[in-house]
């Protein structure tokens, strides 16, 4: 009992003080505190389209786990966008040989394949994607949309 008290008066005198007591001093679970990765980093800096940040910090993620597919498909389309397609093509496929269904990779390596004026290798994996997702998905409609647009002479 002497415990709670001297408990409650520190919690009472913080109060006084305009200090926060920690939510475990007033019984409550702690807010969880929320870990950035490398793989959020890696997300943070491809909406910043920071493109040699997403790399590094992809790089740092596949070091640790070599078989996430996401990760390799995020490194392939960071290397896509800064240019560096031969090194987009290779993480494209490291992530597809991990995980064959990976919709995100074969839109994002079609996307690729209109970049090094290869069209038929972007409709076979068009045609990959619809047999994946009965051509509904967004990653279909978004390299279909990219097909289109290459053959109309719009890259």
């Amino acid at each position: 009992m002497k415990m709670h008290t001297c408990l409650s008066t520190a919690v009472v005198l913080l109060a006084f003080a305009g200090i926060a007591p920690p939510a475990s001093a007033m019984g409550e679970d702690p807010a969880p505190v929320v870990k950035e990765t490398d793989f959020s980093r890696g997300r943070a800096a491809i909406e910043r389209k920071d493109w040699n940040g997403a790399i590094a910090s992809f790089e740092k993620v596949v070091a640790r786990e070599d078989k996430n597919a996401d990760a390799y498909n995020w490194l392939g389309y960071a290397s896509r966008k800064s240019g560096k397609l031969d090194a987009a093509f290779k993480y494209y496929d490291k992530a597809l040989s991990i995980d064959p269904k990976h919709k995100g990779a074969y839109e994002y390596q079609g996307e690729a394949f209109l970049m090094a004026n290869q069209p038929a290798k972007a409709e076979s994996n068009l045609a990959t994607l619809a047999k994946l997702c009965n051509s509904r998905c967004e990653e279909y409609q978004d390299l279909k949309e990219a097909v289109d647009s290459y053959k109309a002479g719009k890259r």
